[in-house]
């Protein structure tokens, strides 16, 4: 069957090389601008200005050459989000060496794994990973730093240990009068270099390294700071939530906010939902980012139990004073996230139907984006006074989208994508990387329709998606959607039994509990939830059964369940 494309792209050009600026530029440019101004904060601690922050990278510089890193040479950075982790890749990519960002989520052996797959020299640790990981398993690097203090944990070299240790005097002597900007000059990037290898943490169990260019950086950056910047005010404070190990939570959520001149706050610890409330609560973020988990439990836990009512059901009923209700609840849920926001941006998943149409519905700056680890991340974004419900936004700048399919507004086709965001491939991994990248096109495994005015809308993944006892496609992800909008369903997992479909649910125990619901009573519920969703759903992709499941899925640190855990388990 011939496939017809719909192919969209947005300022889609391979610019001359001359005319794309360099990544580090706009580093070196935020620190000079910004010198004295707050610049990294680890949430109810210390606070570093920008010149602070210049200050460690030059230091760090003077390590790296000591321990005779080159540039080109490969840098590991494992731990959790913090001040210190951000000056660590700050100087490592501002050097020219490769940056590794380790999630510290990976297990001891996963970590030994990267360090040798990724031939890194050196490895910049923090407090909880340096008690678990093994330096003999890492053979070839030259040292471990301590990442609070920039302590040695293992050295290998002589002359690395003497500049740890006289790190200070060193610094002394290179400037011996001041440190100040006119001393800011960092590696000048070639587009086509590389400055990341960063593991993926996808849902089937095993890493690859994915390899990104200075450019491929440099276009997520240019846009947007272009997308977002004209709405925000420079020193503006940020939450930083997500690990910065994953290319969402560092190029959204970090880069851009501090070349941009942001004052960003490490949350530093385990983000639980009431953490993370009184953190939006004391620094009122201009701009939040996270992935749907974060969202939807403020929403389903703090917000729809208050605001769907039947008296406020009523009221937005009622044409008269329906604008005023909504323009009241909407300012109350701004309140929830510090009330002095200008959007919320949602990646890594869709948001649940139930929570999007709500905060839609009241017009809450809320908008999905859509990328990949592949893609540095970013391939369609919108802003929220653009954003079409249920959409993932249109192509972004230097990006061209197409949709694989015969009829690709109404039947779900592979994503297909191009552009400068795109890696140069996976690290020592010719077999993956020729069958992601076709023709230059980045085969992203991912299923959706765009319609005519370019607007994406996933459908799921390629890997999840099931096949009906005629041959018709399932896509397991929308059935989820419709479960995980039931009441005390925390989450769901549609699974295939052969020509079955069950559905594995997490209740939410504490609200059953609450309730006086046994086990049995919670079955029961269960049971009627799936006559009255298979009501509505076509023949052949119906529940058999639904099996509860007590415990929280196993989940990638981006939040994605492992499906291929749950595969065999009925």
């Amino acid at each position: 069957m011939c496939r017809k494309l719909v192919t969209f792209a947005q300022n889609f050009c391979f610019c001359a090389m001359d005319t794309i600026l360099s990544f580090n530029s706009y580093i070196e440019k935020s620190i000079v601008d910004n010198w004295d101004k707050d610049s990294l904060t680890d949430y109810k601690g210390t606070t570093l200005q920008f010149h602070d922050v210049a200050r460690k990278i030059e230091k760090y510089h003077i390590l790296f050459e000591s321990c005779d890193i080159h540039k080109g040479d490969k840098i590991a950075i494992c731990g959790r989000n913090s001040a210190n982790w951000a000056v660590a890749f700050l100087a490592t990519v501002t050097y020219g060496a490769v940056a590794v960002p380790i999630l510290h989520e990976f297990t001891a052996e996963q970590i030994h794994n990267i360090v040798n797959h990724s031939e890194a020299k050196i490895l910049f640790a923090g407090d909880i990973i340096t008690t678990q990981i093994n330096p003999d398993k890492m053979p070839n690097l030259e040292g471990i730093i301590y990442l609070p203090y920039r302590s040695p944990i293992l050295s290998r070299n002589e002359r690395f240990s003497y500049a740890i240790e006289h790190i200070n005097e060193i610094f002394g002597k290179k400037y011996p009068k001041y440190f100040g900007k006119e001393h800011i000059h960092y590696y000048q990037d070639q587009p086509d270099e590389l400055a990341m290898i960063n593991y993926t943490s996808g849902t089937t169990g095993f890493s690859k390294g994915v390899m990104l260019s200075y450019e491929a950086l440099w276009s997520n950056l240019d846009f947007i700071m272009n997308a977002l910047g004209p709405h925000l005010k420079k020193g503006s404070p940020v939450l930083n939530i997500l690990p910065m190990a994953h290319m969402y939570g560092l190029m959204v959520e970090f880069l851009f906010e501090f070349c941009f001149g942001n004052h960003i706050y490490f949350l530093t610890r385990l983000p639980s939902p009431s953490i993370i409330a009184q953190a939006f609560h004391d620094i009122k973020p201009a701009v939040i980012i996270a992935v749907p988990l974060i969202i939807e439990k403020i929403i389903r836990r703090k917000v729809l139990p208050v605001f769907q009512t039947n008296k406020i059901k009523l009221l937005l009923n009622m044409p008269i004073v329906n604008k005023k209700v909504k323009e009241s609840i909407c300012e109350k849920v701004r309140d929830l996230f510090g009330g002095n926001l200008y959007e919320i941006i949602v990646g890594g998943a869709g948001l649940n139907k139930e929570v999007e149409d709500f905060l839609t519905s009241i017009n809450f700056p809320i908008t999905i984006g859509y990328g990949t680890t592949e893609t540095a991340p970013l391939i369609t974004f919108a802003n929220w006074e653009d954003f079409v419900a249920g959409s993932c936004g249109k192509p972004v700048k230097n990006m061209e989208v197409k949709i694989l399919s015969p009829d690709p507004e109404n039947i779900p086709g592979e994503i297909i994508t191009h552009g400068l965001n795109v890696m140069k491939g996976y690290y020592k991994n010719k077999t993956a990387t020729q069958k992601a990248l076709v023709d230059n096109w980045f085969h992203t495994g991912d299923l959706g329709t765009m319609d005519k005015e370019g607007n994406l809308f996933i459908k799921g993944r390629i890997k999840n998606m099931l096949l009906g006892a005629d041959g018709q496609n399932i896509y397991p992800e929308e059935i989820e959607d419709k479960l995980n909008s039931m009441a005390m369903v925390n989450e769901s997992l549609v699974i295939q039994k052969g020509d079955k479909l069950v559905g594995l649910v997490n209740p939410n125990l504490e609200e059953a509990q609450s309730l006086g619901f046994s086990e049995e009573d919670l079955q029961n519920i269960m049971e009627q939830y799936r006559k009255q969703l298979n009501s509505v759903l076509p023949s052949f992709c119906k529940i058999s059964r639904i099996q509860l499941h007590n415990e929280e899925f196993e989940k990638t640190p981006k939040r994605s369940i492992k499906r291929y855990l749950y595969k065999d388990m009925l």
